[in-house]
């Protein structure tokens, strides 16, 4: 299993567009924090700057560049830091034909949306990503991107039949692909086991607990199917995902558990089995240590 497919997957990752942005002149727009999940936008003419809430200095987006926000937070798009900023609700609030306006003309146009994810996104995804995730046009390997981007562009232009579902689904192939991205252009900025799929021997060893985590992993048998010593596996576990192996293991097994919880009329005995736990105490055990809830109480409160 593709550690990167199985979070995802059990995130039950959607995706939406919103209207999109026409802008010209001099201009400023605030937006409030996105929420919960991820906003994108992408430059489809023009050029402007980026400001998030947090951070040190803005960004600069060129025509063809696209960027992910993975915190809620406030963020301004901009032509000119001198420019007075408008908020961006009563802008799109009066959208027409898809589009919101500001500023005189139509030098710059941006068009976005957004990822939802599941309950425990932030902490399985979204917390191992910086605040701010920029594409530049310029990166050899961001065609893959820009079709996506393209693409959705005519699907939300032309209204073709089912233009919704094809948009959601191509949103989704431009979030993987920009994390692909980052993960081999900067693979520096990631935490936890996002990092941990940049060091071969980690991300074996990853792929290993993804497959079966119902089996009774050892440092050694893991080591063992990473082709390292257990000192080498133990070293650079830890250093890259910033645990050991069993502790990402259990933390893995609870995230299974969880989501079965919440998603089927299973009983706690058969879900311990199936995710490596001997018995259902020993899964209440680990899951009331890790969620601060039993399997029972966790079931009613979701």
């Amino acid at each position: 299993m593709d550690p990167l497919e199985d979070v995802l997957s059990l995130l039950d990752t959607r995706s939406y567009l919103s209207d999109g942005l026409i802008a010209g002149g001099t201009w400023a727009v605030d937006f409030e924090p996105p929420g919960a999940g991820v906003k994108f936008n992408a430059v489809r003419r023009g050029h402007c700057l980026l400001e998030v809430e947090g951070l040190d200095a803005p960004v600069e987006l060129a025509e063809g560049d696209c960027y992910l926000l993975t915190r809620p937070r406030k963020f301004r798009l901009l032509s000119d830091p001198a420019a007075v900023p408008k908020p961006a609700h009563p802008l799109f609030a009066a959208a027409a034909d898809g589009w919101a306006r500001t500023g005189t003309g139509d030098d710059v146009e941006l068009i976005g949306g957004g990822f939802s994810f599941g309950t425990r996104a932030r902490t399985l995804l979204l917390d191992n990503l910086p605040p701010v995730v920029h594409v530049p046009a310029a990166t050899p390997q961001a065609a893959t991107v820009r079709w996506a981007v393209d693409r959705i562009d005519t699907e939300r232009r032309t209204h073709r039949l089912a233009a919704g579902l094809v948009t959601e689904h191509l949103a989704v192939i431009m979030l993987i692909e920009i994390l692909r991205l980052h993960l081999d252009r900067d693979p520096a900025s990631v935490t936890g086991w996002l990092a941990g799929l940049t060091d071969p021997v980690v991300a074996s060893a990853l792929r290993e607990i993804h497959t079966h985590p119902e089996r009774p992993w050892t440092v050694a048998t893991l080591a063992g199917a990473a082709a390292v010593s257990r000192s080498t596996l133990a070293a650079r576990f830890r250093t890259a995902v910033g645990r050991g192996p069993l502790d990402y293991l259990t933390t893995w097994r609870i995230e299974l558990a969880a989501n079965r919880l919440r998603r089927t009329d299973a009983p706690v005995a058969v879900i311990a089995r199936d995710v490596g736990y001997g018995s259902e105490s020993a899964l209440n055990v680990a899951f009331k240590r890790t969620m601060n809830l039993t399997p029972a109480a966790y079931r009613r409160a979701n």
